[in-house]
């Protein structure tokens, strides 16, 4: 009886030891690049720590470098707006929730807090002046400036672990939405001094911009204009990542 109960009590000895071993040699460690970001400029790249079966933080930096906006046409739809460069970066805190297989493998549910920062170069604004001293002529004004953004949001995804050893990750973002605020200032200098009636065009001209994602403010002056942003943010997650575990 005694050398069963000793038998028992090895096996069970062994048995907890090798789970053990298993969850301590689970990797914990995961780099990734997102792939689908890169057609809009943006380059992105994670590190992900798990640290339960279930639970794991990923924290996310991009930037864009200073360049041609893609789509721009479809934001901005003016054609006395032209040859605006944009760059950036941005930071993404998310803690992920697993429902599946865990240790980074299945399905997730993901809150996060992203921050984004975006500098405005060389934006180009023509318009026509209606001052009857200078009827006619065209006016370019470059605008300069800078825009920051704060949001919380949630997503819904789906990673797996890839190869032999699962070593390689794919993740995959489903959908996911963030809402915040933006807020910013950039400043257009005129080619030439402005006068009284052309600085009240200037404000109305701008007023009047189709730009369908901010909320902004118009002052004018002999120099320019300020265009202060102070406007909700809506935005939406949804791309494809790959990646090694270690």
């Amino acid at each position: 009886m005694n050398k069963i109960l000793i038998g028992l009590s090895l096996f069970c000895s062994l048995f907890a030891n090798s789970q053990e071993i298993e969850t301590t040699q689970e990797k914990k460690n995961l780099v990734k690049m997102n792939l689908t970001s890169v057609v809009f400029r943006n380059y992105q790249f994670a590190y992900e720590r798990l640290f339960t079966k279930r639970f794991s933080v990923q924290v996310s930096y991009g930037f864009i470098p200073a360049g041609q906006i893609p789509f721009v046409d479809e934001v901005i739809k003016d054609e006395n707006v032209e040859n605006i460069k944009l760059g950036g970066n941005n930071l993404t805190i998310e803690p992920r929730f697993y429902l599946g297989k865990g240790y980074g493998h299945g399905f997730y549910i993901a809150p996060y807090y992203r921050y984004s920062h975006f500098n405005v170069d060389n934006l180009t604004y023509r318009y026509t002046s209606e001052d009857p001293a200078f009827d006619g002529e065209k006016i370019p004004v470059s605008f300069t400036g800078k825009t920051n953004s704060n949001n919380i949001g949630l997503m819904i995804g789906a990673q797996w672990l890839l190869g032999r050893k699962d070593n390689w990750v794919l993740d995959v973002w489903f959908i996911g939405g963030h809402y915040g605020g933006a807020s910013g200032t950039i400043t257009g200098r005129s080619a030439r001094p402005l006068t009284a009636y052309e600085q009240q065009q200037l404000r109305d001209d701008i007023a009047d911009l189709d730009i369908s994602l901010f909320k902004y403010d118009v002052t004018t002056n002999s120099s320019g204009a300020v265009i202060k942003l102070d406007s909700d943010w809506l935005g939406v997650r949804s791309g494809i990542s790959f990646g090694y575990r270690f």
